[in-house]
């Protein structure tokens, strides 16, 4: 016999599972430590070189859905996070900082993979997080930005073929 998850939990495991695609990761924080990308020619291509055009545009898309990149084709600056982006931003910092402190996934680990596995280990046990340094920092970052964000959790995240390409490692 299977129980189902309540509504509110699948809800957040798959704002979860969007939040921690690669390429949205790499976008989001690459125009926070960076800023706004631009119209040059290359200049994305050339922040992104080791993604595929089609993981950069899905993160573009995802990231235009959500409400947390703002794209202006007349503007010079033709990509700039919304207040929103610069929430998540914050919560991938705070996801990294908290998975570097403990050497978690291990010790070699680079950003984008310290914030997918501290994130998912929210999906996967809201229990799991824990320490007298910080108790609940990426936990606590997380509810209150989807908290703030309503639209994230409530953004059908219909499995396409595009993201589980991009559930692989990007970085």
């Amino acid at each position: 016999m299977t129980r189902s998850l309540p509504e509110n939990l699948l809800h957040e495991r798959r704002a979860i599972r969007t939040l921690t695609l690669p390429g949205l990761i790499r976008l989001v924080t690459e125009i926070d430590d960076n800023g706004p990308i631009s119209h040059r020619r290359g200049s994305l291509q050339g922040a992104f070189g080791d993604l595929t055009a089609g993981q950069l545009r899905h993160a573009i898309d995802v990231a235009r859905d959500l409400g947390l990149v703002h794209a202006d084709e007349q503007a010079p600056d033709r990509y700039r996070l919304t207040v929103s982006g610069e929430a998540l931003a914050e919560v991938y910092d705070t996801a990294a900082r908290w998975a570097r402190a403990r050497q978690f996934p291990d010790t070699s680990t680079d950003f984008v993979t310290r914030v997918q596995h501290t994130l998912q280990l929210r999906s996967r046990s809201p229990q799991a997080f824990g320490s007298s340094l910080e108790p609940s920092a990426p936990h606590q970052v997380l509810t209150d930005f989807l908290q703030a964000n309503p639209r994230v959790l409530n953004h059908t995240d219909a499995r396409s073929a595009q993201e589980r390409a991009e559930a692989g490692r990007a970085a």
